[in-house]
């Protein structure tokens, strides 16, 4: 059986390492999320609507949108495209 030896700098090491790639894919997930989709609240805000109002637009398929785990988000480009009346 081999044995490997790992020293505390290697361990070390391996956080430095760790720590700079989750930054890297948190960053690049917040990023996403934030310039992507929106959250009903944000969309209630921008288009200046009550929530009666969003539900109309869910229902009769005017603003399409997805619902995951019970929160509802909706694509900022068909917003803008609603916004523009196309």
């Amino acid at each position: 059986m081999k044995m490997d030896i790992i020293t505390l700098e290697d361990l070390k090491q391996f956080k430095m390492d760790f720590l700079e790639e989750m930054k890297t894919v948190i960053g690049q997930g917040k990023q996403n999320e934030t310039t992507d989709w929106l959250r009903s609240a944000a969309v209630r805000k921008m288009l200046n609507i009550s929530p009666g109002t969003l539900q109309n637009l869910r229902v009769n398929g005017t603003l399409p949108f997805r619902k995951i785990g019970g929160t509802m988000f909706y694509s900022k480009a068909e917003i803008e495209k609603l916004l523009k009346g196309k």
